[in-house]
């Protein structure tokens, strides 16, 4: 005769038990489908579920094509999405930090992969959160053809999880950016950003707990919305407008993503030994977040703009012939473009110079 203490003993365990739910896996990826395939372009292949994503190149109308990949996080803005439960905006945050990178080098955003980890799936949060890297694929014209979500206890605290993006692309060989004839004289066109995107936010949870102010207080700095949904606004995605004003004119020499550093740090990575970009500040004005951060922060501007992108979040090298053609087809997509500097010979300058101020904090 078995003991009851002894059944118990020998039960066996299941993986539901020890914190991983299949069934939930399994229903999460049947609820992925449909927005998958609202992403669907040109060189798509096969479905969501399967061991890896499949993408046709010549489908998608390239001839001699170099492939550009790039993958990245959302850095500590995703805290404030997971403590205020607002997860729609994330996602295309996660998307256009990867996309972004692609079309600086002239590349065609193709496909987009996400990895989500958590320690137990949360359902309404993770569709949530995958809803809006959906999103962020529509706009960059990106498939989303795959991922990897990650149920992993006691890895993760309660109601927590994290995010990594993968994009790959690709361009024409010989139409890859940078070019290689930039020189003295050269536009520098700066497009407007939507906020700080993706950077700076481990600063910025410090001025928002030197305030005193809740999440769901009124943000100073925009009386629509909390300081939560004005903080989360997500990253602007640059690739339409990008890729038109690439493709219409014959102008454009080279593209920089303006993340973590600014233009003091991006602009470098892109500039030939030999030249020095000026930069006239007075040529643009920050969203009054910037102002907010650098006031109530005590941040000097010489900080803010090596942590922020302080209003520009891509900045082109124009031929300065083609300035005012590259200008209107920007502007024509809708973006909020303008000449902000000129490229010099470097002799001694520093690779970036700048002139004027900003203003913040005053």
């Amino acid at each position: 005769m078995t003991s009851k203490s002894s059944k118990s003993t020998n039960a066996g365990l299941t993986y539901a038990q020890a914190g991983v739910d299949i069934d939930a896996g399994n229903a999460l990826v049947g609820a992925i489908g449909p927005l998958a395939a609202q992403t669907k372009r040109r060189g798509t292949m096969g479905t969501i579920g399967g061991f890896g994503g499949l993408f046709d190149l010549k489908a998608a109308g390239f001839d001699d094509p170099i492939l550009v990949s790039a993958t990245d996080g959302v850095g500590t803005k995703l805290i404030i999405a997971i403590e205020t439960g607002h997860h729609a905006t994330i996602g295309i945050d996660l998307v256009a930090m990867c996309v972004n990178d692609l079309i600086v080098q002239g590349a065609e955003p193709l496909f987009f992969l996400d990895y989500y980890a958590c320690g137990a799936l949360d359902a309404g949060a993770t569709e949530a959160v995958i809803s809006g890297i959906a999103a962020g694929c529509r706009d960059a014209g990106a498939a989303l053809i795959g991922g990897e979500t990650a149920e992993m206890p006691g890895m993760y605290q309660k109601g927590h999880y994290d995010l990594a993006g993968f994009a790959v692309g690709a361009v024409e060989k010989g139409a890859l950016l940078p070019r290689d004839d930039m020189r003295p004289g050269d536009t520098v066109i700066g497009l407007a950003s939507s906020g700080p995107h993706s950077n700076g936010y481990s600063l910025i949870r410090r001025v928002v707990e030197k305030t005193g102010l809740s999440w769901s207080a009124q943000a100073p700095f925009d009386t629509t919305r909390t300081l939560a949904e004005a903080l989360l606004e997500p990253t602007k995605i640059y690739v339409k407008p990008a890729l038109k004003a690439i493709r219409e004119t014959a102008g454009i020499k080279a593209l920089a993503h303006i993340t973590g550093g600014g233009l003091t740090e991006n602009l470098p990575r892109i500039l030939p030994d030999n030249l020095s970009a000026t930069i006239d500040l007075d040529t643009f004005r920050p969203q009054p977040v910037f102002d907010w951060i650098a006031h109530h922060g005590g941040v000097a501007e010489a900080e803010m703009l090596r942590t922020f992108n302080c209003g520009i979040g891509l900045a082109l090298v124009v031929d300065a012939a083609q300035t005012e053609r590259v200008l209107k087809a920007l502007n024509a997509a809708g973006d909020d473009a303008r000449a902000i500097g000129t490229l010099e010979e470097r002799g001694e300058r520093a690779a970036v110079c700048l002139t004027g101020a900003l203003g913040l904090g005053t």
